[in-house]
């Protein structure tokens, strides 16, 4: 009864397609997980915005060649907002973000750029966050070729992406490219702390789209190693936190992660951030992708073009 109606439909969907394309296989691949995953999130790409142009391209990191895919909505030289999709460092990709990407890119009239990082356990930490790193560096440095502004760069991700934006910008800070990101947009973001026991008891289990287990189990793929949980990139909330650029947080009210969120927000604050934080009540994790039938995901979705538009001086 806490979720908007059009999110329970949604969790309930996915998770009823999620048991029909897995059916009897209780410990699918890497390879198997990502596949089905790719069926159940399918039917909620469809739709959405028109883009002038998609481009992809291929962008040499340290970690190997690593793929993008660009939306142009109706600009040629204008901002650019770098999206890194959720998922656990473990599934979707570049097509299971398809419209939300889009609908960025048409809401908040900002060129958007999805990043096809590596996934784990293939790729387990620091990968990920290396190839993530380097393409921004990548994208700053080369604003002419894609048709941006490289002075006006944002930098947006949910869930597992959200702990790849703010840890890519915390290393850009650390190295001393810390004005290449002008804004983030951290969408239900995990921060790498710890969860309390009342949001393992009230969200942690069936019903909310991400439990409490299946954390664990994309924690522990990704680490290449136990103490890799305390590095500061993956556990942000124990990180440096001053110095980063404007934040838009928005917090779903029926979410396991939402602990973090709420734990983040004061220390941002302490660290002099400008953070816009949003609590969309009746939402729950991955929220964002039912914006074909949520009134929440849009006013979430129109909130944060919004902000980005007013942090570029849009009209």
């Amino acid at each position: 009864m806490d979720l908007e109606p059009a999110i329970r439909q949604f969790i309930e969907k996915t998770t009823a397609d999620y048991a029909r394309h897995i059916g009897d296989n209780s410990n699918p691949t890497p390879a198997e997980a990502r596949r089905v995953a790719e069926l159940v999130r399918e039917p909620w790409r469809q739709g959405g915005p028109t883009m002038r142009d998609t481009r992809e391209s291929l962008i040499p990191t340290r970690r190997g060649v690593v793929r993008i895919r660009t939306y142009y909505p109706h600009r040629e030289l204008g901002p650019a907002l770098v999206y890194l999709h959720g998922g656990g460092w473990a599934i979707f990709s570049l097509d299971t973000h398809d419209r939300l990407m889009r609908e960025y890119a048409e809401r908040a009239g900002v060129t958007v750029i999805g990043i096809d990082y590596a996934l784990s356990p293939e790729a387990r930490f620091p990968v990920a966050h290396e190839q993530c790193v380097d393409v921004l560096r990548w994208v700053s440095a080369h604003g002419d070729e894609l048709g941006i502004d490289p002075a006006k760069i944002a930098v947006g991700g949910d869930s597992a992406g959200g702990n790849l934006a703010i840890g890519s910008c915390l290393a850009l800070r650390d190295s001393g490219s810390g004005d290449l990101v002008k804004a983030l947009i951290l969408n239900y973001a995990s921060f790498g702390g710890d969860f309390s026991d009342e949001y393992h008891e009230r969200f942690g289990g069936p019903g909310y789209m991400l439990g409490s287990q299946e954390v664990g189990q994309f924690l522990e793929h990704y680490l290449s190693k136990p103490e890799d949980r305390n590095d500061p990139l993956l556990r942000i909330v124990d990180a440096d936190l001053s110095n980063l650029p404007p934040i838009f947080l928005a917090i779903p009210e029926c979410d396991l992660l939402t602990c973090q969120s709420l734990e983040m927000l004061p220390r941002l604050k302490a660290a002099g951030v400008n953070v816009h934080a949003a609590f969309y009540e009746g939402a729950s994790h991955s929220f964002l992708e039912a914006m074909s039938i949520s009134a929440v995901a849009n006013r979430a979705l129109d909130e944060e073009a919004a902000w980005l538009r007013g942090v570029f001086e849009l009209k």
